[in-house]
């Protein structure tokens, strides 16, 4: 009689840019019992070997007692049992002189070191060690390795037959993953985010990314309210677990699903958004690229602006008017009047051809599942529509394809590929493969681009984003508010 045993492969390590693990996995092991051993007729010795098992285990007892009935040779009790519980386990098969009726296999069982740490970028896997998000999904084909085969014969009387009768095909491990991230960076950006949730009362989550604007090289992604990929069927937001056992009981099992997709969600690259104001930035670079305005360009906010004869005003944050400003001025006063008058001079099919060489009309291609696609007006848009698109209401696009379009203004006009694995590596260093970093078009001219980026340090210097000057470099900056 021949028996078939899988040999687990371990899945492979995901390290940040200086090669810390964020994602590893340590040896547990599968308890196995094979009743075909057990004699049946020795009441006393199933008794004790199923109330034993089921004291170590945390098991019921009586169950294990009717399993010692059966004639298989592989009956799995549990998995993913810790090394501590193992080492009882042996102690207690050796006492009672219990042979190979009960068998322990290494397993392999996911660990996340940080917690919660970068849980959107890192996702989690199931219980048989498949990725079920985030990087743990995406690449699986490479992370989960390829499992071994243990066949082994026995004789009439269940008896190992010699070793020459055993075929083994060793599992081969996973590979390991060398992520962009940096984890010092990653740690300043969710610290900063928490803050924000808190100071903000924010309901539906943060979002922040940091970007090599070179390379599209994601130095840091976090989202917040996230979890722990420890446990991440545990819902991670108090108040809501609370609300959610306080509902009917028949209302709690899909309340609780749709708040565990929503926490496993990566806002990021998942939800879009208006972008509001900080598309003034490519609006700006599309009027200076087209040489329709230059920065001693002027115009006069009267604190509105009617676009179209007959259509309602669009209001300036500011209702009392601006007065006359250059664009250098208007920029830095965040005045939506002026770029609307931007928008109307451009004219809705060059605005449009610039929305979509800046990347808005297409996902992006990062390396992570689970990205939406921008909603838009093409472009046949109204004018009413082009005036309030010039300045960032009325469509939604995703955050990474705002950060990916303003890393084009501010690296010569390039748009990049956004990434956030940077090879893919075996156990001996060996390099699997590698991003492809390829420039996918260049949007705009590298004149413009600095152009852009000056009037943008004077924006983060002096003007509406003064909060985000850092002393002792050079900051270009824009703020936005979205408005639903």
């Amino acid at each position: 009689q021949l028996r078939d045993t899988t040999i687990s492969a371990q899945r492979g390590t995901i390290y940040d840019r200086n090669m810390k693990p964020l994602a590893q996995s340590a040896t547990v092991w599968k308890v196995v019992l094979a009743p075909a051993y057990i004699d049946k007729d020795d009441e006393t010795l199933r008794r004790k070997l199923s109330t034993g098992l089921a004291d170590i285990l945390g098991l019921d007892a009586e169950d294990i007692y009717k399993r010692t009935e059966g004639t298989s040779y592989y009956d799995v009790l549990k998995t993913k049992v810790e090394t501590d519980v193992k080492d009882r386990l042996v102690q207690f098969i050796e006492e009672n002189d219990l042979g190979n009726t009960i068998q322990l296999q290494e397993d392999y069982k996911r660990y996340y070191p940080f917690g919660s740490f970068a849980s959107t970028i890192l996702g989690f896997t199931g219980t048989d060690g498949q990725g079920l998000a985030g990087l743990e999904a995406y690449y699986d084909e490479y992370l989960s390795g390829t499992a071994g085969r243990l066949v082994t014969a026995k004789n009439a009387v269940g008896t190992d037959m010699p070793f020459q009768y055993e075929q083994k095909v060793e599992a081969q491990d996973g590979y390991n993953l060398v992520l962009t991230i940096d984890e010092v960076v990653q740690h300043y950006l969710e610290q900063a985010l928490e803050e924000g949730v808190e100071n903000n009362k924010v309901e539906n989550r943060a979002t922040g990314i940091v970007m090599n604007v070179k390379t599209g090289e994601i130095v840091a992604m976090a989202v917040k309210g996230d979890y722990d990929p420890n446990n991440p069927f545990v819902i991670a937001d108090e108040e809501e677990r609370a609300r959610i056992a306080e509902l009917p009981e028949e209302e709690q099992q899909e309340a609780t699903s749709a708040a565990l997709q929503a926490q496993w969600r990566n806002k990021a690259v998942s939800d879009t958004y208006y972008p509001g104001s900080v598309f003034k930035m490519v609006t700006l670079s599309m009027a200076l690229e087209e040489n329709v305005a230059t920065e001693e360009t002027t115009f006069t906010c009267t604190g509105s602006y009617v676009p179209v004869q007959g259509e309602r005003a669009i209001n300036c944050h500011n209702t009392s008017g601006h007065g006359t400003q250059t664009l250098v001025q208007g920029t830095m006063n965040s005045c939506n009047p002026f770029f609307i008058y931007l928008g109307q001079l451009l004219g809705t099919e060059t605005f449009f051809d610039y929305f979509e060489a800046f990347g808005f009309t297409q996902k992006t291609g990062i390396d992570l599942p689970g990205e939406s696609q921008s909603i838009y007006h093409d472009r046949d848009m109204s004018l009413m529509d082009l005036a309030v698109e010039s300045f960032g209401q009325n469509f939604s696009i995703t955050p990474i394809q705002m950060i990916t379009a303003c890393a084009a203004i501010a690296n010569g006009g390039y748009l990049v590929q956004p990434h956030v694995v940077s090879q893919i590596v075996d156990n001996d260093g060996n390099i699997i493969k590698t991003a492809d970093t390829t420039v996918k078009r260049q949007v705009i001219s590298e004149e413009t681009s600095k152009r852009v980026s000056k009037i943008l340090q004077e924006n983060a210097t002096s003007g509406t984003a003064k909060n985000g000057y850092v002393a002792g470099y050079r900051i270009a900056g824009k703020t936005g508010t979205s408005e639903k």
